[in-house]
């Protein structure tokens, strides 16, 4: 089961088996074994499976169900619940789309070269970037889906946008190393669009990037640990925007006193 799931993911994520080995710290063969269902994957394992598929341990172990994510033609629902089928299914409106596009394709070319920014760090700096946003003007930025696991918040939304987008030739997704660990890194191939974003929220987008950028991964992801709406959310499950306002000091980016 946990295998047949481990490779679904590893698939949608346009992975390799050599790949999947290196980031989790395995071989190739023995990630064929644990596909195929000849060898099981291991406790301590387990976690290296999450980081690096994106999806918490009850995802891989199907005990919770993982988001249906796709690319709506039309600016409908972002998101429902269904029922029935008991999973989140997820569609991108076109308006969502292009502002994820235009500030992912902003935060590569201002700090993308970074050797410090991964994809999980991009995950973080996206998340703060809607967060403190929504916390800020009660409207939402790009407005992805995310969800709670071990390391932290995590788009849904993300590998179908970055998908969409290599083929548009906007990004170029790359394999590297930080300090001998596996990194995932994207090239900006082209600048963002700005007229497609306002000066208040390329301003907040600024911001984060001005306050968490120079974080490694394992820095941003403790950071967004403390954090209220991450704290407030179950694992695997979706984090709800309208938490934001109940942050600490030290996470609130709006001055409520302005207010009254």
């Amino acid at each position: 089961m946990i295998g047949k799931k481990i490779r679904e993911l590893r698939e949608n994520l346009g992975l390799s088996q050599e790949e999947l080995a290196a980031a989790v710290g395995l071989t190739r063969p023995i990630i064929s074994q644990i596909e195929s269902g000849i060898r099981k994957v291991s406790a301590d394992e387990l976690p290296g499976f999450s980081r690096a598929l994106n999806a918490s341990a009850d995802q891989l172990l199907g005990t919770a169900p993982l988001p249906d994510v796709s690319i709506a033609a039309e600016n409908h629902a972002h998101y429902q619940t269904s029922a029935a089928h008991k999973t989140m299914r997820i569609s991108v409106p076109q308006k969502n789309q292009n502002k994820f596009r235009q500030v992912l394709l902003y935060i590569l070319n201002n700090v993308g070269a970074k050797p410090n920014i991964g994809e999980t760090v991009l995950y973080k700096l996206l998340y703060f970037i809607d967060f403190n946003f929504y916390e800020k003007y009660e409207e939402q930025l790009i407005g992805a889906t995310y969800i709670k696991n071990h390391y932290g918040p995590t788009p849904v939304e993300f590998a179908k946008l970055i998908e969409l987008m290599t083929k548009k030739g906007e990004i170029e997704k790359v394999k590297s190393g930080y300090f001998n660990f596996p990194q995932t890194k994207y090239l900006p191939r082209k600048t963002p669009d700005l007229s497609v974003l306002s000066a208040r929220e390329i301003e907040v987008v600024a911001q984060v990037l001005s306050r968490l950028s120079d974080m490694n991964a394992a820095q941003i992801s403790e950071y967004s640990h403390k954090d209220v709406p991450w704290l407030t959310a179950g694992e695997g499950r979706k984090i709800e925007y309208e938490s934001v306002f109940y942050r600490t000091p030290e996470y609130s980016v709006r001055d409520y006193g302005a207010d009254i």
